[in-house]
Parts: structure tokens; C-alpha cells; sequence
């Protein structure tokens, strides 16, 4: 049985380089992905991905932020091709460590989007696409992002939904910016949450029903908060008076709780057993996917990987689940050959 981890972070050389060349010193997160040494060093990548054995395998994706956050249309755009192009060889050198990789979606370059896309996938045979829960602010649901999420469902390659959310993100109205990393710690997983639901309300699944999402940190705070989503939810409209809500749920072709269940989740959970049991409760054996994160833990690496290992190695699951969650899921769903 391999572990295969399907969400884990690299800046590979050629992409790193070109960053820097850019921005010319690094700030704030992504000065934190540069402290990593896993995140550029190939030899301690491999040092650490060797503590878990011969059957341990990464898909690769790059780091946030997005790339709208340091870069214009243009320049996201050719800073996504050196990525792209730079997971993909190495996942053609060394195939049973790397199986696959993700690209990451130009979302502030609706022009190029589609076609970029394309050249990840149909190219460079990428296993899927990297999308934020924002776009510089901008919901998911904007009529400019549909050409993406049309294109991505008649692949049927899953999108994986990364939250993204700084200090500009205010925890109370009369402070210029969230304090104690609250921006981080809670309001990513809240960003997940929101932008899951921006998906299901404006009838997104409706329309491309083959569209598949993952979503990160074992789906936000949607699965511990079941109740407020399904039946909560059943009563929009009840606590709103300036719109009419009520039409948000008729219009829909199936109760809106069984389009949250359709989403995917990984366990990158930082440790949490309560998360991922709450994920595969929530979203279903065949719905979750192993990932760690890594490497972006206290110990630069191991921390993640060797913690969720161990939470799902002593679950009280069969051996049939464990290997789903390990295996056979990211299978099926990333089209891999083992």
C-alpha cells in the first residue's frame, strides 16, 4: 500500500530563482515558505520523505500565496509556467516519488486562465489544478471564473481549494488588521468554509455536476458544523429581511446539504484525530484523501507527515478505509498509475 500525500508545498529552483528575481527579498509568508528548507533544498526533501519509508510518495503543489499577491496578470502568468514546467520534470525524474503534481490556476488572469489550465493538464499532464478560496478579494462565484470551472469539470481532474486570507482580513470592524495571526488560525479555515459555500448557493455543481473540489484541512469548519449547514441553513431567509433568501434554496436541484458532502477533503489537520474522524464521517470513505501539509510544521518537514501517519494508523477503521484513505482515493479521483 503506498501513502500517497496529496497536498504538499515546494518552490522548486527554477520557480524560486524567478521569484526572487521579481520581488527581490521575501516578506511576511512567503519569507516564511523561504525559511523552509524542504521548500527549495531537493536533498532534505528527499531526507525527510525517506523517514517514512519506500512506499511514501508526495503530488506536488506550489506554496501560497497566490500569485496575485506579489505579481500582475502578466507576470503571474509566466511565474505559473516556470512552476508548472518545474514540478513536471521533476516528476518525470523521479516518478515514485513524485506521482504527480498540481498547477496552480492564474485566477487574476481570466484571459489566459482556461488556456493555462489546459497546458497544465492536457500538457504537462498535471493531476489537477490549485484555486484559492479568494481572488484578491473577489468570491469564487464571479461570472469571470466560470470558464474555469466549466473547463475543470469536463476534465473531470479535481481542483484543489487552498485557503487564503492575510492580516487585511479584520477580526473587528475598528482595527486595520487581525491580530495574534487570528487571520491565519481561524479565519482560514472560515475562508474554506465560505468559499464551499459560495459554490454550492450560486448553483455551481448545478451547472458542471462533474466538477470535483478538494477541499484542505479536512474541510474547514464545515463537518463539525453540520447542523448549522443543513438544518440552519434550511431556514434562509429567516434572519434576512432586505432580500429574499428563500428563493437561494428553491432554486437549487437538491437539498443544499448533500452538495457539501460531494466536496473532498484531506487530513491535513495538524495533528487533530477529532478533525479527520469528523471529515470521513462528513464527506465519506470514499471522499478522503491523505495529506499532510508538509512542510510547513514546527520541525520544517516530519512533523505533519509522521503525526497524520500516526493518527490514521490507529484509527478504528478497517483495513479496506485505511487504504482507501492512503491509496486507493487519490487513485481514482488524480487518475494515477502506480
Amino acid at each position: 500500500m503506498k501513502k500517497i500525500d496529496v497536498f504538499t508545498h515546494i518552490w522548486p529552483k527554477p520557480f524560486h530563482d524567478a521569484l526572487i528575481a521579481h520581488l527581490g527579498h521575501t516578506t511576511d509568508i512567503t519569507r516564511r515558505s523561504e525559511a523552509v528548507p524542504m521548500m527549495t533544498d531537493l536533498d532534505r526533501r528527499f531526507e525527510v520523505m525517506d523517514m517514512f519509508g519506500p512506499d511514501y510518495c508526495q503530488i506536488l503543489s506550489i506554496a501560497s500565496p497566490p500569485y496575485e499577491k506579489y505579481a500582475d496578470p502578466s507576470k503571474a502568468l509566466e511565474l505559473a509556467t516556470i512552476a508548472s514546467n518545474s514540478m513536471a520534470e521533476l516528476c518525470q525524474k523521479y516518478p515514485n516519488r513524485f506521482p504527480g503534481f498540481i498547477g496552480t490556476a492564474v485566477m487574476s488572469n481570466p484571459d489566459a486562465l482556461v488556456a493555462d489550465a489546459r497546458r497544465n493538464i492536457e500538457d504537462l499532464g498535471a493531476v489537477g489544478m490549485q484555486i484559492y478560496t479568494n481572488v484578491s478579494g473577489k468570491p469564487l462565484d464571479r461570472p469571470e471564473f466560470e470558464p474555469f470551472f466549466e473547463y475543470m469539470a469536463s476534465t473531470g481532474k479535481p481542483v484543489w481549494m487552498h485557503p487564503s486570507r492575510g492580516a487585511n482580513f479584520t477580526d473587528y470592524l475598528d482595527e486595520d488588521q487581525s491580530e495574534y495571526e487570528i487571520w491565519w488560525t481561524f479565519g482560514w479555515p472560515y475562508e474554506t468554509s465560505a468559499a464551499m459555500a459560495r459554490l454550492v448557493f450560486s448553483g455551481m455543481f448545478d451547472r458542471h455536476p462533474a466538477l470535483k473540489i478538494i477541499t484542505h484541512h479536512a474541510g474547514g469548519m464545515v463537518p463539525f458544523f453540520e447542523g448549522r449547514v443543513g438544518a440552519g441553513w434550511d431556514q434562509m431567509g429567516a434572519r434576512t429581511t432586505d432580500k429574499d433568501l428563500k428563493k437561494v434554496l428553491k432554486a437549487l436541484k437538491r437539498p443544499h446539504l448533500e452538495y457539501f458532502k460531494e466536496y473532498y477533503a484531506d487530513t491535513a489537520s495538524f495533528g487533530s484525530q477529532k478533525a479527520i474522524e469528523h471529515a470521513i464521517e462528513f464527506f465519506g470513505e470514499n471522499r478522503v484523501l491523505f495529506a499532510s501539509d508538509a512542510p510547513f510544521d514546527p520541525e520544517g518537514g516530519p512533523m505533519y507527515i509522521r503525526d497524520t501517519i500516526d493518527i490514521l494508523d490507529r484509527l478504528d477503521i478497517s483495513e479496506t478505509l485505511r487504504c482507501k484513505i492512503y491509496q486507493d482515493n487519490a487513485v481514482e479521483l488524480l487518475g494515477l498509475k502506480l
